[in-house]
């Protein structure tokens, strides 16, 4: 049975992050898309695998082309936009109401 839970991610598209485990620890890269299904992140410029093209009619040529593969979210961690630190998420109700994405290292929130 496939787990059909919909977490709420706390990295959004567009945002900064840094990779802080495996093979390109350290690397920074803006978020481009988020696989909710698999729990994962594509970051611009991080995990780049080789693909092979086939030749086809709009690329008769064919050949060898590098894209981002995804990391998973828990290897990744939003840099504040404010401080440009790394920080952990937290959530919180802001004066409307409404729940917000928080800085938990400088309690504002991201927006």
């Amino acid at each position: 049975m496939k787990n059909t839970k919909k977490f709420k991610f706390n990295i959004k598209k567009g945002d900064k992050v840094e990779v802080i485990a495996g093979n390109h620890k350290g690397k920074t890269g803006e978020v481009l898309e988020v696989l909710r299904e698999k729990q994962r992140v594509i970051v611009e410029g991080v995990n780049l695998v080789t693909k092979h093209i086939k030749p086809s009619q709009q690329n008769p040529e064919g050949g060898v082309k590098k894209t981002e593969a995804g990391i998973h979210l828990s290897n990744v961690m939003l840099i504040d936009p404010k401080t440009g630190e790394k920080t952990r998420v937290g959530r919180k109700q802001d004066e409307n109401g409404k729940l917000k994405r928080f800085s938990k290292k400088t309690q504002e929130f991201i927006d």
